[in-house]
């Protein structure tokens, strides 16, 4: 780790942490916030751009109505307030990858305000986190820092500047400050970003692909010595692009200040940058307030104006609660409320519910996507939303499996497979000649290999041991790389022995 560190416990028995975040939200609507440039990820560099997303001189922006309708649904969701009159506002602040050397947000009036979401922790705990507001925004471009070691930059010897991404629909979700987590912080950011991806998900207005940044988290963190009500001077962990880091930031970031604090010294109001190979926070910039931003309203925009109408019109667009979502899935899948829970903390609920409504049962849903693909996303230190296998795999997989040409154990390689890139299932086990091997001249000749190594184990099955098979077959699944029928070969062994099964 970069810094000194205080245990999380020592750090618990000294500390009362108060968090705060920002989720940043990326638009999936077809262009940009201000400008007709695409919306589109992964296409090549500074390819979806205008004059209007690089500032260019006397260029005029125009508000995507889109995007805010979909401000206006999220607002709804939060259970947030609706302004009936909202200005954009300029940020002024310079970096290269802002082009107009300003970004056009939303300052002292967001659209929607004084929300509330409320969670439940791993075991059901139920916390309640108030929302501040929820804007809408710019993002800026991407920069990648070159000729460096570690792709950051430090180190590097110069930096490329993408605009593709400047301009993108944005909301910014801001909490009020948050008390009350004590040692349960770090695993109430993750489920807290896990909701708010969900949310905007099921309305269907992000991505919500964290890997490709379409929801980020600015995580903050202070710390009160216990007994006392002040908070303390906060850092502030910037972009931080999945669960799995929101929760181990959060958790570092509280072991750090303990450390600082217990040490007498002060904490530095900055912002931090994650690295997930060393698992710590480095320094970045000094924090600024709002005065430093120099915001005043946007010149070249009318205000966004609501009507009851129209905000009622979105509200019967919404789909189903979440909360009331999880329950009636829990009911229709006859989860036990252990198993649904392990579910929704691993992030897989839409996979699971995708998984079934193509033909997968509920169990064997579960089975996959908690087991062998969940081992796979632990073992790569990743989410297993990351993972390239989507719920037509799984379904293709159980049914190879349903028509006897592989087995559980082949559907295990399968799925590894699938993860590295070869191929649907159907396709590996063409290419890697994986099916099951139910030809009954191949599995009697492994079977006589196998009575033929261990004469002591076909005497102890003519004796009457009729468990002693096993025995046998481990050797000819070992022959047959995995991929014999076990039952078959079962019934070939005590044939040959004329031994009744």
């Amino acid at each position: 780790m970069s810094e000194d560190v205080l245990s999380f416990e020592e750090a618990m028995e000294r500390f009362d942490p108060v968090l705060g975040f920002e989720v940043h939200v990326e638009l999936n609507t077809n262009t940009k916030m201000f400008d007709a440039a695409p919306n589109t990820f992964g296409d090549d560099p500074n390819t979806n751009i205008t004059p209007v997303s690089l500032g260019l001189p006397g260029v005029l922006p125009v508000v995507n109505g889109k995007a805010v309708e979909s401000a206006i649904k999220l607002g709804l969701a939060l259970d947030c307030s609706i302004a009936q009159k909202c200005h954009f506002a300029r940020k002024n602040y310079f970096y290269p990858d802002t082009p107009k050397n300003f970004q056009t947000s939303q300052y002292d009036e967001p659209i929607a305000f004084d929300g509330r979401l409320e969670l439940e922790l791993e075991d059901g705990t139920p916390f309640s986190i108030e929302i501040e507001r929820a804007h809408m925004e710019e993002d800026a471009g991407k920069l990648t820092h070159v000729g460096g070691a570690t792709g950051r930059i430090q180190g590097a010897s110069h930096s490329l500047v993408d605009y593709n991404r400047s301009g993108v629909p944005l909301i910014e979700i801001v909490t009020k400050p948050i008390v009350g987590a004590g040692s349960r912080a770090p695993e109430l950011a993750r489920v807290y970003v896990a909701a708010i991806r969900e949310i905007v998900k099921n309305l269907g207005i992000s991505d919500a692909r964290m890997e490709r940044g379409n929801v980020r988290c600015d995580a903050n963190v202070s710390l009160m010595p216990k007994g006392t009500t002040e908070f303390g001077t906060r850092s502030e962990t910037k972009n931080v692009n999945s669960l799995r880091a929101v929760e181990r930031a959060v958790r570092f970031e509280i072991q750090r200040h303990a450390a600082v604090l217990s040490a007498g010294d002060k904490i530095v109001q900055e912002t931090r940058h994650w690295h997930e190979d060393t698992r710590s926070t480095t320094s970045g910039r000094p924090k600024s307030d709002a005065d430093d931003y120099r915001y005043f309203p946007e010149p070249d925009l009318v205000p966004v104006v609501t009507t009851q109408d129209w905000i009622e019109e979105l509200r019967a667009t919404l789909p189903e609660p979440p909360a009331q979502r999880r329950k009636r899935l829990k009911n229709d899948w006859g989860y036990s409320d252990e198993e649904f829970r392990d579910v929704v903390n691993a992030g897989v609920m839409d996979e699971i519910e995708q998984t079934i409504a193509a033909g997968a049962s509920a169990a064997v849903a579960r089975k996959w996507w908690m087991g062998e693909i969940a081992r796979l996303a632990k073992q790569a230190e990743v989410e297993i939303v990351d993972l390239p296998v989507t719920p037509a795999h799984v379904v293709e997989v159980n049914a190879l499996i349903d028509e006897g040409k592989i087995n559980d154990k082949l559907a295990k390689k399968v799925i590894g497979f699938v993860v590295e890139g070869e191929g649907s299932p159907s396709e590996i086990v063409e290419a890697r000649s994986l099916a099951v091997v139910s030809d009954d001249g191949a599995l009697t000749a492994a079977v006589d290999d196998a009575m033929a190594q261990m004469p002591d184990v076909v005497e102890k099955i003519k004796g009457g041991k009729v468990q002693a098979v096993g025995a046998l077959i481990g050797p000819v699944m070992k022959a047959t790389r995995g991929q014999a029928d076990a039952g078959r070969v079962r019934q070939i062994i005590l044939k040959r022995l004329g031994v009744q099964g």
